[in-house]
């Protein structure tokens, strides 16, 4: 039986600043509570959601993490995260899997941004 992810949780040193950098690459967040846990932030695209939570000493930052995301251009995007101050660490660039770039978020995940390469 074929699998597809369906979550993924970071956990972030400055949650309000990773929301905004999220949110720059068309992310829409909700805030969350489940019973008494920490509020979160979550976004749902029908099939997968992607959640980020405030780090803590039991759950540092997951900054080793590397995220993926299919963007409209991905020059737009890596042009609206440098406009905003964040780091492009791999510029925007054609490969075999289309046009790519990396950018840091607060935290220091390495997130990919890709799109056709017929941007």
């Amino acid at each position: 039986m074929p699998t597809r992810p369906n979550l993924t949780v970071i956990r972030c040193a400055d949650i309000d600043v990773s929301v905004a950098f999220y949110r720059l690459i068309g992310l829409n967040f909700e805030k969350h509570r489940h019973g008494s846990g920490l509020e979160h932030f979550a976004a749902f695209d029908g099939t997968w959601t992607f959640e980020l939570y405030p780090a803590s000493p039991r759950y540092p930052d997951s900054s080793s993490a590397r995220i993926g995301f299919a963007v409209d251009s991905c020059d737009d995007a890596a042009e609206q995260l440098r406009g905003a101050g964040f780091v492009i660490e791999t510029a925007p660039a054609n490969s075999p899997w289309g046009r790519r770039a990396v950018a840091l978020d607060p935290d220091g995940h390495r997130v990919e941004l890709s799109s056709p390469t017929n941007e």
